[in-house]
């Protein structure tokens, strides 16, 4: 079972990565799903897609968890059966849980190039121009991306853009953490970000800090 990192944010949060090196079927061993989400996976074309499902759930199961603990609500927001918090992302070869008792948001994305060229659809690109060379640039805009995610799947209101109503304040590429404001609808939030990297990926992932 590849668990690939287990990361104690603090006494009540906590993140957990999993490499996915397992086909489907052994993936499936163990696992007990909800029939909505056999539904689902069962409806899934892509077999890494379906192998990421999978993978979560033993997540799930890391912290004593089951598919049955999970559910969803109108905007698509996970949530869990004991009102811990919890956020899931999947990105090729790795997915990753954060569960907490308090508010929090995860995002795991691939480092490519193409990024840069998208920039402008979630940050001032402007605000980029005087790192020394691209690979910097596509690394610092993967975590910006990470952490806006994270903060989007934290928040989660219908309507809520990137560019507009979240707000990463600037940092140093080493020290791998910042703040962060959502700030939407007359509601204010603070979160505290937090970034890894790892095999070319960006983890990104945010708690909230304060409600203004």
């Amino acid at each position: 079972m590849p668990l690939y990192k287990t990361i104690t944010v603090n006494e009540d949060t906590k993140v957990l990565i999993w490499k996915i090196e397992e086909s489907f079927d052994e993936l499936s061993n163990g696992i007990s799903l909800t029939e909505n989400c056999r539904n689902r996976v069962d409806g899934m074309k892509s077999d890494l897609h379906r192998r990421g499902f999978m993978s979560i759930r033993h997540l799930l199961a890391e912290e004593g968890y089951t598919d049955h603990d999970l559910y969803y609500d109108e905007n698509g927001k996970p949530h869990l059966g004991d009102d811990k918090h919890i956020s899931i992302t999947h990105s090729f070869i790795f997915s990753a849980i954060i569960i907490s008792t308090n508010e929090v948001g995860i995002d795991i994305e691939k480092q490519r190039p193409k990024i840069i060229r998208i920039a402008h659809k979630f940050t001032p690109i402007e605000d980029y121009r005087n790192l020394p060379n691209d690979e910097i640039i596509m690394r610092k805009l993967t975590m910006v991306w990470g952490a806006k995610e994270s903060l989007y799947k934290s928040f989660a209101a219908p309507g809520l853009s990137f560019l507009q109503h979240i707000y990463v304040e600037d940092f140093i590429l080493e020290e791998m953490q910042t703040t962060a404001i959502v700030s939407f609808n007359g509601k204010v939030e603070l979160y505290h970000v937090n970034m890894l990297e790892f095999e070319g990926f960006t983890c990104a992932y945010a708690l909230l800090s304060k409600v203004v």
